[in-house]
């Protein structure tokens, strides 16, 4: 029983995190049986939520002409009424006379069939011999049937009747009972509820969508505020915020698809006009609408057209000149003027509109497919602002490029030195040499910091990156921005510089920032010199001492050479007390005098965490100018150090 007492917590405890672990695969569940279950409510609510996308912009724009609300709502919604089934009527009086007119056209398939000499077996045959069937439905001409058995005569029957007697088996075996299943009659009752059925539903979910419409236009500031109730009002920014972006990428993204498609309709309706195919009115608002519809729409709308000119033209020519015009059309829509117009309305990648348009579609079928981008765009505006739904943002969201300072670590990582380099040469072609260390070479080398000391990161991955990064830096010895911003006055006299010595810290990557910094220093007429840690000698040190003007420059990148700046500070200190020691702690947070008071006993004079604050620093010195002028100093430290080595 102890032993029972004992393990009963550590069981709880392991039903517990397993609880936690599969928690969000619960509410994923539970959310799409809502979404399918509850289907037959959720998809009028949802259209009528997009209609009110549409059409708030306008119900808005005539209330600011003071017309009040209700009047401004109904005078909305019976002019988008009127135009929906004016385009309705006229899709459907045209639709009419096309399938009345075709019959006529049933010679011209024929011929175009015959014409291309196509096998009567085969995958292609059957498929030709479907759509030969399909003309002659569409035709009304009746597919011809087998031949009714000859009529037998009375001789012929006592003939089959004695070797029947003879050989019953055979006979038997050779003469197989033909059998035919007979529909029952449908009566006119049962009918007419079989269309009511089919017809009832769509009417139904058309009312409510209405319906829904017009409360939501009527009642918007009474849902927003219930809206914002639910959320808190600690959360009310963001889901101010949140409401406001949703509203404005779905409005946006809706106006921008209805006139980008009625224009791609008309455009396409004036082709086939010039083109001499009828009813070409009927096959551009067909395509302006059905492409609203993701995917399918349009391959249907351009469809649709193509197989009418296949149909009614004699030769092959005219159906050719339809799909070369639907092919321009929509390469130019696609790939120019929808990306151009819309494209970063809605925020969503290409592989999450397809991906969603799929799921949408299977949970709720045509409608789902319609309104797949408005409820993917909701999903990413969450994601956006819910921190717990953050992941909607980053898997739909158009937004998943790396920082630059994470893909050059990132491809350094994976040992592709070029494509590090040009992520570098990119970045210079916006910002000057000093962002570039800055704002992406010393974060990688501070995540390659992180990732060593943690055991992460190996040792031929941790010497590739430090022996390109170093690669990059002495490339880019010569470089000099024409984007350059006066962080110093770069001509500045050289009576007025100052020589400068950088000291690594520790390790590799401080000596990599030393140089860094040395470079940026040397553009700016500095004098400058690189010394590890491990060369400051009593000599070099007396050297040093000689001239006070000398800045002594510590370069050390955290989190974990803090230590090491800081003793490498204090035994700098003991022997150059009258010299100008400057520390980088590059990266680090928090301001210089801040950080200078961690030092304690040996503060420095000044503790920089960019290279940019590091430059500005070195600026403030107060060199000797004949000691400077003749470089004496730094010629002296660079014999005694090779004379050391």
């Amino acid at each position: 029983m102890n032993g029972i007492e004992r393990g009963g917590p550590s069981a709880i405890n392991r039903n517990k995190r397993g609880w936690f672990n599969n928690e969000p695969l619960l509410v994923l569940g539970l959310v799409l049986l809502t979404l399918y279950f509850a289907r037959d409510l959720l998809i009028p609510f949802a259209m009528a939520l997009t209609l009110n996308f549409l059409l708030a912009p306008a119900v808005m724009r005539l209330e600011q002409l003071r017309l009040r609300r209700l009047p401004a709502v109904i005078l909305v919604v019976l002019l988008a009424s009127a135009f929906i089934g004016g385009v309705g009527w006229v899709v459907a009086r045209q639709l009419l006379d096309v399938a009345s007119d075709l019959p006529d056209y049933r010679q011209n398939i024929d011929d175009k069939l015959a014409s291309i000499h196509a096998p009567t077996s085969g995958p292609m045959g059957n498929a030709l011999t479907g759509i030969r069937i399909l003309s002659q439905d569409f035709s009304g001409t009746p597919v011809p049937q087998p031949l009714p058995p000859p009529v037998e005569s009375e001789k012929s029957r006592s003939t089959r009747r004695a070797r029947e007697v003879e050989h019953p088996k055979t006979e038997a075996n050779t003469s197989p009972s033909q059998v035919v299943v007979v529909q029952p009659p449908v009566s006119d009752r049962a009918y007419a509820q079989q269309l009511l059925k089919q017809v009832i539903k769509p009417l139904g979910m058309l009312g409510m969508v209405v319906i829904f419409t017009i409360y939501m236009l009527i009642k918007r500031e009474d849902l927003r505020n219930r809206l914002l109730l639910l959320a808190g009002m600690g959360r009310l920014n963001v889901m101010t915020q949140a409401l406001n972006d949703a509203a404005h990428r779905v409005s946006s993204y809706l106006l921008m698809n209805v006139l980008v498609n009625a224009s791609y309709g008309l455009v396409f309706g004036i082709g086939l006009f010039l083109l001499h195919v009828p009813n070409a009115t009927l096959w551009g608002v067909l395509l302006g609408i059905l492409r609203m519809v993701p995917y399918a729409g349009m391959i249907i709308g351009g469809g649709l057209p193509i197989f009418f000119a296949f149909a009614i033209f004699p030769g092959w020519w005219p159906p050719l000149f339809v799909l070369l015009l639907f092919i321009v059309l929509e390469v130019a829509v696609s790939n120019f003027i929808e990306p151009w117009l819309y494209g970063s309305h809605t925020g969503i990648s290409a592989l999450a509109l397809v991906t969603t348009a799929m799921v949408w579609t299977l949970l709720w079928g045509l409608p789902g497919l319609i309104l797949s981008t408005p409820l993917t765009v909701c999903l990413i505006v969450m994601g956006r602002y819910v921190p717990q739904m953050s992941f909607l943002h980053i898997l739909l969201g158009d937004e998943a490029e790396l920082a630059p300072e994470a893909h050059f670590y990132e491809r350094l990582l994976a040992m592709d030195q070029t494509e590090a380099h040009h992520i570098a040469d990119k970045f210079l072609e916006g910002h000057p040499l000093v962002d570039l260390y800055d704002d992406v070479v010393l974060p990688a080398l501070s995540l390659a910091e992180q990732d060593r000391h943690k055991g992460f990161l190996d040792d031929t991955r941790s010497i590739f990156l430090s022996q390109s990064a170093t690669e990059l830096i002495a490339e880019l010895t010569d470089y000099h921005s024409p984007l350059a911003t006066p962080i110093v006055d770069i001509d500045l006299p050289i009576e007025r510089t100052c020589p400068v010595v950088c000291i690594p810290a520790n390790d590799q990557a401080d000596e990599i920032a030393a140089t860094m910094l040395a470079q940026l220093l040397e553009q700016r007429g500095h004098k400058t010199m690189l010394l590890h840690s491990t060369t400051l000698t009593n000599e070099i040190l007396e050297r040093l001492g000689e001239e006070s003007s000398t800045t002594i420059y510590i370069s050390a990148l955290p989190p974990f050479a803090f230590v090491h700046a800081r003793n490498l500070c204090q035994k700098i200190r003991h022997q150059l007390p009258e010299n100008r020691i400057l520390i980088g702690l590059w990266g680090a947070t928090g301001d210089g005098e801040t950080l200078g008071e961690r030092f304690g006993a040996a503060r420095p004079d000044a503790v920089a965490t960019t290279l940019r604050q590091a430059i500005r620093l070195v600026r403030n010195c107060d060199p000797g100018p004949e000691t400077i002028l003749r470089g004496k100093t730094m010629e002296g430290l660079r014999r005694a150090v090779i004379t050391d080595r």
